[in-house]
């Protein structure tokens, strides 16, 4: 007598759901953090989380959409002078402005990604170089916004967050910290879905994509709505922390898009993984090597080149690869179903 075995498609393995348990006690630890943590360390991971969610985000936009922008930093400068012009001249809350200045980051996304789609591969990358230039100038000549020099948030509007400057940190630090896990839940829920599937597909292939009658253009217009929303979001949690914004600092190509690429890069393009372990690998540099002055810099670009020619896929790609682990399951796999 024999008997039939039947298969399923699966997603989470056991190692995926440890990761998960684990996962969940790391974030309700770093949640704790104002009870067992000291001003200078809650900063410090606050400023890991925001880049976290930039990493993740320039990830999503490069590593699956294939759209390779030098000039994410738009948005992020986008988002902070949008926070100070709500809370300055609506009278708005900065915490409420955080939102909106989201929206209006994904707003003014639309006429950006028409014009700069018409470029393909480094005139493409180019393009959003530019466009974040000329938002650096546009915002240097508002006066309001004290031009060149920038402006700082009003005493009485910083007193608004919060009664104490204690609470106000920890107020931003676990804004810092829900904004990480904002875009990691969305990205992991875009790359569940079927649009995400897709997504998939065209990192892999945009010729097969296109023959399976997969619309390409409008899955990255999609993507780079939400990439442009969400990191101005971020950006306006940088300036809020900051409390003062200028176009140098706003629209810094260093800050917030050389090391961006740094930390995706050598963790690992195309996984949710690879951002996650390249922010780490990228503070322990920092705070390790941060006093040698521009041999930091030197250092982070041969670290860099080390990773591309020994790890191609990244760090996280080479663990993969020897170890099969995969914290956000993605890919999918044929199981044996229990009989």
């Amino acid at each position: 007598m024999t008997t039939e075995r039947t298969y399923s498609i699966s997603r989470s393995s056991k190692t995926s759901l440890v990761a998960a348990v684990v996962g969940l006690l790391v974030l309700v630890g770093l949640a704790a953090a104002p009870l067992w943590a000291g001003r200078a360390d809650m900063r410090l991971l606050s400023e890991v989380f925001l880049y976290l969610s930039l990493a993740c985000l320039w990830n999503l936009l490069a590593g699956y959409a294939g759209l390779v922008s030098v000039g994410q930093q738009a948005f992020v400068g986008f988002g902070g002078y949008m926070l100070f012009a709500l809370a300055i001249f609506a009278g708005m809350s900065p915490l409420a402005a955080i939102p909106l200045a989201g929206l209006l980051g994904a707003l003014v996304a639309v006429p950006v990604a028409l014009l700069i789609f018409r470029l393909r591969g480094a005139y493409f990358a180019i393009g959003t170089w530019v466009i974040a230039e000329v938002f650096r100038l546009s915002f240097a000549q508002i006066s309001a916004l004290g031009g060149g020099s920038g402006t700082s948030l009003p005493v009485a509007l910083v007193k608004s967050i919060a009664s104490s400057r204690s609470m106000r940190e920890a107020t931003t630090y676990w804004m810092a910290l829900g904004m990480a896990v904002l875009v990691l839940v969305v990205i992991y829920a875009l790359l569940r879905s079927r649009n995400g599937l897709a997504l998939t597909a065209i990192r892999d292939s945009e010729l097969a994509s296109q023959s399976f009658g997969i619309d390409i253009w409008r899955h990255k217009f999609a993507v780079y709505l939400i990439t442009a929303g969400l990191t101005a979001m971020t950006g306006a949690l940088i300036f809020l922390q900051k409390l003062r914004i200028s176009p140098d600092a706003a629209f810094s190509v260093n800050d917030w898009t050389a090391f961006v690429i740094f930390i995706v890069v050598i963790g690992g393009i195309g996984t949710l993984e690879g951002p996650i372990l390249g922010v780490i690998v990228f503070f322990l540099l920092r705070e390790t090597l941060a006093d040698l002055g521009s041999t930091y810099l030197l250092i982070l670009g041969a670290v860099a080149i080390v990773v591309m020619l020994k790890a191609p896929k990244g760090l996280w790609g080479m663990l993969k690869e020897h170890t099969g682990l995969e914290l956000f399951p993605l890919s999918r796999r044929v199981v044996k179903d229990k009989t």
